[in-house]
């Protein structure tokens, strides 16, 4: 470090230093304002979008559920657009939708936009099962079966052997809906469940 004997010899020594490295200076304090107000402008904007996407679905679930057909259209555009929860919820909203009008390909392509904009293994797991049932109901077991291997987590096993268990006894295979079932009584089965599939393994002997 430099000793200066007298403050001229300072101010100098200051001189110089910004005339060699003035502009540089300049340009990094212009780009770290620049990279401030971009920052702050980014999560401005990022927050007015969610704002925006969280009112849009409040508004679209609601005027879904007053069940008229033609309010389907913000409700199928926040599904299709939406990457994250907020299209994933709209698409499982919109499959409900079309079950109980007994549009199953339409369900299942809302359950196929859903699972793609889904954030996290939980609720693809809720998804992978609805739509599983509802490839059951469109008599596509190997299908169904196939979603059910997208089916994460220890708290599904019991839910997943009594459908996979429907699923192999609509093709026939009643050894293997035995086996399911028996598998999901020995898992984590409430006691309600494990009484279900009880019964449907009696009602195999019959």
């Amino acid at each position: 470090m430099e000793v200066y004997s007298n403050e001229n010899e300072q101010v100098d020594a200051i001189k110089n230093f910004f005339a060699e490295n003035g502009k540089a200076l300049v340009v990094g304090v212009v780009l770290g304002i620049g990279a401030l107000i971009g920052w702050r402008y980014w999560s401005s904007h990022q927050e007015n979008n969610s704002r925006e996407t969280s009112q849009a679905y409040e508004s679209a679930m609601t005027t879904l559920k007053a069940d008229k057909p033609e309010t389907y259209a913000a409700a199928q555009k926040i599904a299709a657009d939406e990457k994250n929860a907020y299209g994933a919820f709209a698409a499982l909203e919109l499959a409900q939708q079309f079950v109980d009008a007994n549009q199953l390909d339409k369900a299942e392509k809302q359950l196929q936009l859903g699972l793609a904009a889904a954030p996290d293994d939980n609720l693809k797991s809720v998804i992978n099962m609805r739509l599983a049932r509802v490839q059951l109901q469109m008599k596509q077991p190997d299908a169904a079966l196939k979603t059910l291997e997208g089916i994460k987590g220890e708290g599904w096993t019991a839910i997943v052997a009594d459908l996979r268990g429907e699923i192999l006894l609509s093709k026939g295979d009643k050894q293997g809906a035995r086996a399911a079932w028996e598998a999901g009584v020995k898992s984590d089965a409430s006691p309600a469940l494990s009484e279900m599939m009880r019964m449907k393994m009696n009602n195999l002997s019959i």
